[in-house]
């Protein structure tokens, strides 16, 4: 295609970028917001692969709040390398009716054949079945994190 691509640290800053050098033969593919902010005109919108793919914005906080309205859940764990154990983590969610969103598995660095496993699912953290699910999971795993419950995005 001829393009020549260059990362930066996010697409808004790739507009601050682009316009501070003054380039003209160069684009950045970001947000309408973005082009707005610092005046850059927009050459052409919907070019994405894939329009159903979305970028989640995760506010961090020092104290867990309380999400208000439907909440979801991120954790990481994980499990010993053996026959049948992500099942049992897995069914600990199954067990409670607890509707899992995303599975995801990262190789663990410099361990050869262990996994993170990163799960989303539908709850918070003040629901006893969810805090209930959490204790049965910390049976199997050798390591649990809770990255904490927030406002699910009701995407319409």
């Amino acid at each position: 295609m001829g393009v020549k691509t260059e990362p930066v640290y996010d697409t808004a800053g790739s507009v601050k970028i682009l316009k501070a050098s003054g380039e003209h033969t160069s684009a950045a593919i970001a947000s309408h917001k973005a082009a707005d902010i610092h005046g850059m005109q927009i050459l052409q919108e919907g070019i994405e692969d894939n329009p159903e793919n979305y970028t989640r914005f995760l506010a961090i906080a020092r104290s867990p709040a309380r999400p208000l309205g439907e909440a979801k859940t991120s954790i990481v764990f994980i499990l010993k390398n053996q026959p049948g154990t992500l099942f049992k983590a897995l069914s600990v969610f199954a067990l409670r009716e607890i509707d899992l969103t995303k599975i995801e598995s990262r190789p663990l660095a410099g361990k050869p054949w262990e996994y993170l496993f990163y799960i989303d699912f539908i709850g918070g953290m003040h629901e006893e079945r969810v805090k209930k699910a959490l204790d049965h999971l910390g049976e199997y795993a050798l390591m649990l994190r809770v990255f904490g419950s927030y406002l699910r995005a009701n995407i319409a």
